[in-house]
């Protein structure tokens, strides 16, 4: 009756042991390190830079307690933050001799002390800002100004598609985000009317005026406003982790909150100016010649000793290897006229490519450009902080119009997403305002941390002293059962790699609490069949198989309200939400199914029973 098969006791071991596995590294703590990670597209955190790290930390005399390479980069474990602070100082030495014009980002760090072999196992579970301390930003994205600028850009198609119909205006304007033309006779705009239907579907227009005053008035349609805002919202994401990278932060969080707003948090960080200065760069996309005339050996050797030739600049070009290139400084088209950037395939070859959208005037500059140089190729720039770097330099192979260029040759589809995304996160689609922003010491961290356990131990410890008074042998299972749920909760976290936040904490001493209720009506449910004269076999078995409808029900409903705050939450509510739910899962399988193996594994194999300990004296 009151016996599990085999295979059951096995999934509770099993279950048990990958808890304990992803469980153990939390319990390691972090290390002080340094993080080495490409500062620029043509530079690449690889084996050859790994090498030169330990190079420079060898002759500095600095021992590291671990060094490897990822994804992210070169990464250095120290086993003190004063050596952290002096190898962090060498190492950027020696990678960046020239300091106003980094090549790799060297940044301090917090690494996972766990041992090799259970780090290629598992991972802790990452703090949040709450815990570990940094800064914390709300970003609002002007969305006025976002459909503004499209208004505009959409004011010189509309100048472009006339003129190249030859359909005569008296003057195209901008009032607000319509665009209003004027015309001197109604036979003219309604021509006018059928090219900006068929070219500007993006427009709705009426017809307005009297007389030789008619105007036509464009405006955006509200699906396409959407549209643009949206886009808008998604390439500031993507601008900002570009540019937060460079700060070389382990676990940022970049997310969106509601239509208009970013969450930018920063764990580890703790200077403000630096990270405003970051979220508030500007950077600029800019279209230049090559200089076909230089481009031989000779002059490329010359050029990187220094000896560039007047009126151009020496770049290497994105890619592995990067090829020396000799750039005129003369601009031919900057990012202001780059309206979108996406990764995509090339018709004829079907080779992975970038298409990029110009706005009238650029799509204008870019046709009389590519019909005077066909067979050059042309360099496009990134330029940051006076900075350049070539992100690609095509070949032209014919004159190009209509305001659509395609970037093709020598990249895999990867490779074209991340030029997409650089061409397309150069700057900000629409200014930002920090309108919140808070900052959290290290310090404040660690003492939320000391204060946040200590309360959950405590009350663990008490919770489990009462059980254990009160129930006496099943409080024992009942407690036994708690410590596997809180094994199962957090091991759940760190193999999901959730944060861990100051309401997590409290979500875990909450399900603690809501796990023993689940225990408490199963133990005085077999109290209750003992009384009314059941066997002690007959008793655990009734008491765990009547009160399972109830455990489940009101887990349920609680499920409900934690998922609704998991959904419609955020930030903090969220991060409560998450260990709630979790906890909930957790205490369903503890409470039920491990107590019930241990009093399985007492009482089930007994033939005759005498009686259980589930209070003051045993029950008969």
């Amino acid at each position: 009756m009151n016996r599990y098969p085999i295979w059951v006791y096995a999934t509770i071991g099993v279950a048990l042991l990958l808890g304990a596995l992803y469980t153990l590294p939390n319990f390691f703590g972090e290390a002080p390190a340094v993080q080495v990670s490409a500062a620029r597209a043509t530079a690449k955190a690889d084996t050859a830079v790994l090498g030169r790290v330990e190079d420079a930390l060898k002759k500095a005399g600095i021992k590291p307690t671990g060094i490897f390479l990822d994804l992210v980069g070169v990464k250095v474990r120290f086993a003190d933050t004063d050596t952290q602070l002096k190898a962090k100082d060498v190492v950027d030495q020696a990678l960046n001799p020239d300091a106003a014009n980094p090549v790799y980002t060297v940044a301090l760090n917090l690494l996972p002390n766990s041992p090799r072999w259970l780090g290629a196992i598992a991972q802790p579970m990452y703090l949040g800002l709450d815990l570990r301390g940094g800064v914390h930003f709300l970003l609002q994205v002007d969305m006025k100004a976002a459909v503004a600028k499209r208004a505009e850009s959409l004011a010189g198609d509309m100048r472009t598609q006339l003129r190249d119909k030859n359909v005569r205006h008296a003057g195209i304007t901008r009032e607000g985000n319509n665009i209003v033309v004027a015309f001197r006779d109604a036979e003219t705009r309604n021509k006018a009317r059928e090219v900006i239907a068929e070219q500007l579907p993006d427009l709705t227009l009426v017809d307005a005026g009297s007389g030789s005053e008619l105007r036509l008035i464009a405006s955006i349609r509200p699906e396409a406003q959407k549209r643009t805002q949206e886009f808008a919202l998604k390439q500031n994401i993507q601008t900002l982790h570009n540019r937060i990278n460079e700060l070389g932060v382990a676990e940022p969080v970049i997310q969106q909150q509601g239509a208009d707003r970013v969450v930018v948090q920063l764990p580890g960080v703790q200077d403000t100016a630096k990270a405003k200065e970051i979220l508030g760069r500007t950077a600029t996309l800019e279209v230049r010649m090559v200089d076909e005339d230089n481009m031989n050996p000779a002059a490329l050797a010359a050029a990187r000793s220094g000896q560039v030739p007047f009126g151009d600049e020496f770049y290497v070009e994105r890619g592995t290897p990067g090829q020396p290139l000799l750039v005129r400084k003369q601009v031919v088209l900057t990012g202001d006229r780059l309206t979108d950037a996406q990764p995509g395939f090339d018709n004829q070859t079907h080779e992975p490519a970038v298409h990029l959208t110009l706005d009238a005037t650029g799509a204008r500059i870019f046709k009389e450009v590519t019909r005077e140089s066909v067979g050059k190729r042309m360099a496009i720039l990134l330029i940051e902080k006076g900075k350049g770097e070539v992100v690609t330099a095509p070949v032209i192979r014919s004159e190009i119009g209509g305001g659509r260029v395609q970037i093709s040759g020598r990249m895999n589809t990867v490779e074209a997403n991340d030029v997409a995304l650089l061409l397309r996160a150069g700057a900000l689609a629409a200014p930002m305002e920090i309108i919140e922003e808070r900052t959290v010491g290290p310090s404040l961290g660690a003492d939320n941390i000391k204060k946040g356990f200590d309360s959950t131990i405590f009350g663990f410890a008490a919770l489990s002293l009462f059980i254990i008074v009160y129930y006496a042998l099943f409080g024992v299972f009942s407690t036994l059962a708690l410590c596997a749920n809180l094994l199962f909760l957090i091991a759940l976290l760190s193999a999901l790699q959730a944060t861990l936040t100051l309401p997590g904490i409290a979500a875990i001493a909450l399900t603690l609490g809501m796990a023993i209720d689940a225990n408490v009506l199963i133990n005085e449910r077999v109290r209750e069949e003992l009384r009314g004269g059941a066997t002690p076999q007959a008793a655990i078995h009734a008491g765990y198989e009547r009160a399972f409808g109830t455990i489940l029900d009101s887990n349920v409903t609680t499920l409900i309200a934690g998922l609704a705050l998991l959904i419609f939450g955020s930030g903090p509510v969220r991060g409560f939400a998450v260990v709630h739910c979790l906890g909930i899962l957790t205490s369903i399988f503890s409470s039920v199914v491990v107590s019930r193996s241990m009093v399985n594994l007492v009482y089930g194999n007994r033939k005759k029973l005498e009686g259980v300990s589930i209070g003051n004296t045993a029950w008969k």
